[in-house]
C-alpha cells in the first residue's frame, strides 16, 4: 500500500482581486459547459442515443467558436474538460445503478469549483501556479505536504461563506498498514449517544448544529428581513452561511478524531447498515440525524480503514439487535420504548444500546466467516426499521 495511496489536502488561500475575477469567471464556464453537455446528452437519451465524453469535447470545441459562447475560450481549456469528464462519470453511475440521473448546476445552489490537471498548473518548490494566472496563491499551509511529492490535481472552490480553498491530490507514501491486532469492536449509532461501542463505552453527541441555533435562528431571521437583491441581503446570507460553515467544520473535526481513534485501535469494526437518506425523509428526525453526521461517520471509517488495512463488516440494517439477548440468544416477545435497560428471561441484564452493539458485532463475525449477510428482516416504507425510527424519536 505504500505510495500508492492518493489522499487530498486541502488549505485555505486569499487571491488577489484578480486572481478571484478570474476563477470566479472559470466557475461560470465550468457550470455553463456541464449544462451545456447535460442538455446534449440528455436530448440523446431520449431519442435512445448515447453521447459520451468524446462527443462533448468535440461539441465543446464548437461552442467556442460560436459568438455567443465564445467567453468560453477565455478560461483555461483544463477545467472545462474536467468538467465533461466528470458528467461522464456521473452518467456511468447512473448506468451503474449507483446514483440518479445527472441534473443541472444551479448558480447558487452548486459548488463553485474547477480542477486543474498538471498541465494547467505549475508547482515549484510549494509554491503554486494556475493556468492564466501570473501570479501564484497565497496558501496557509496549515500542515505541510509529504515530503518530495508533487501534486497530480488541483482543485479550487469556494464555498456559501466565501472562504477560498485548494486541494491538492497527491500520492502519499505515509499512509501504511498499522500493527495486525486481534481487537474487535461493534459499533451502533444513535442520537442520545453518537455511538455505542459492544466494549460498554459510550460516546455522547456533541449536537453541533444545537449549540448555534438559537444565534443562526437570529440570522436567518434577518435575512429574511432584507430586501431581495440588495447588499445587505448578500451581507445577511454570508452571515448565515458562516454559521452553517462553522457547525460544519466542527463537526467533520469531531468526527475525524473518533474515526481516528477506532481506526488505530481495532482490527475490525463492525456497523449497521443504515438507510440514512431514507430516514432524513422523517422531518421528526432530520434534523438530529443530519447534525450526527451518520453518513460522514460510515464514510470516514471506511476509507480510514482501507487506509490502514483494517476491516469494516457492514450487516443488515433489519437484524433485531435490540430484542436479542446478547446473553442465551433469546428474542423478547417486545421491547417497550421506556425501557434502557432490561432483564432476560436467563436471569442477564441489558443495557439496550450495549446489548443491540454486542448483537451486532456477533452477526458481523458470522456473516464475515460463513460469508453470508445476516438474514434481513421486515421491511418498512421509510427504509428503516419501525423500532429503530421509534427508539430514535424517543431519544430526541
Amino acid at each position: 500500500m505504500n505510495g500508492q495511496v492518493k489522499r487530498a489536502f486541502r488549505y485555505r488561500f486569499y487571491p488577489s482581486e484578480v486572481q478571484a475575477a478570474e476563477l470566479s469567471r472559470t466557475f461560470g464556464c465550468v457550470r455553463k459547459v456541464y449544462n451545456l453537455a447535460l442538455q446534449a446528452r440528455a436530448e440523446a437519451w431520449t431519442r435512445g442515443e448515447r453521447v459520451g465524453y468524446e462527443a462533448t469535447s468535440a461539441l465543446l470545441t464548437v461552442w467556442k467558436r460560436t459568438e455567443e459562447l465564445a467567453f468560453l475560450a477565455e478560461v483555461s481549456a483544463v477545467p472545462l474538460q474536467q468538467a465533461l469528464r466528470h458528467l461522464q462519470t456521473a452518467f456511468g453511475n447512473f448506468w451503474a445503478k449507483r446514483a440518479r440521473f445527472p441534473r443541472f448546476k444551479s448558480r447558487k445552489k452548486s459548488r463553485a469549483s474547477a480542477e486543474y490537471t498538471r498541465s494547467a498548473f505549475r508547482w515549484r518548490d510549494g509554491v503554486l501556479t494556475l493556468a492564466k494566472m501570473a501570479e501564484p496563491l497565497d496558501i496557509r499551509w496549515s500542515r505541510p505536504l509529504p515530503e518530495g511529492v508533487v501534486p497530480s490535481t488541483v482543485t479550487v472552490s469556494r464555498d456559501a461563506a466565501g472562504r477560498w480553498f485548494v486541494s491538492l491530490l497527491c500520492e502519499d507514501p505515509s499512509v501504511t498498514p498499522l500493527p495486525v491486532t486481534d481487537a474487535v469492536v461493534c459499533i451502533d449509532v444513535g442520537l442520545d449517544h453518537l455511538l455505542v461501542l459492544s466494549s460498554g463505552e459510550k460516546i455522547g453527541n456533541p449536537r453541533h448544529e444545537r449549540r448555534d441555533r438559537e444565534r443562526l435562528a437570529r440570522a436567518q431571521r434577518a435575512l429574511c428581513r432584507k430586501q431581495k437583491g440588495s447588499n445587505n441581503r448578500a451581507k445577511a446570507r454570508v452571515r448565515v452561511a458562516r454559521l452553517h460553515a462553522r457547525i460544519a467544520d466542527r463537526r467533520t473535526d469531531f468526527l475525524h478524531k473518533v474515526t481516528t481513534r477506532l481506526v488505530r485501535e481495532n482490527q475490525t469494526l463492525v456497523i449497521e447498515d443504515l438507510a440514512v437518506s431514507n430516514m432524513v425523509g422523517n422531518h421528526r428526525l432530520a434534523r438530529a440525524i443530519n447534525d450526527a453526521g451518520w453518513r460522514q461517520f460510515r464514510q470516514q471509517l471506511e476509507y480510514k480503514a482501507g487506509w490502514h488495512g483494517r476491516d469494516v463488516i457492514v450487516i443488515d440494517r433489519w437484524f433485531p439487535s435490540s430484542k436479542l439477548c446478547s446473553a442465551c440468544g433469546a428474542l423478547a416477545a417486545a421491547m417497550p420504548l421506556h425501557l434502557r435497560t432490561w432483564t432476560c428471561g436467563c436471569g442477564t441484564t441489558h443495557d439496550r444500546d450495549v446489548n443491540a452493539a454486542r448483537n451486532i458485532l456477533a452477526a458481523g463475525l458470522a456473516a464475515s466467516v460463513c460469508g453470508a449477510g445476516v438474514r434481513p428482516q421486515r421491511n418498512t416504507p421509510g427504509g428503516q426499521s419501525v423500532t429503530k425510527q421509534k427508539t430514535l424519536r424517543r431519544e430526541l
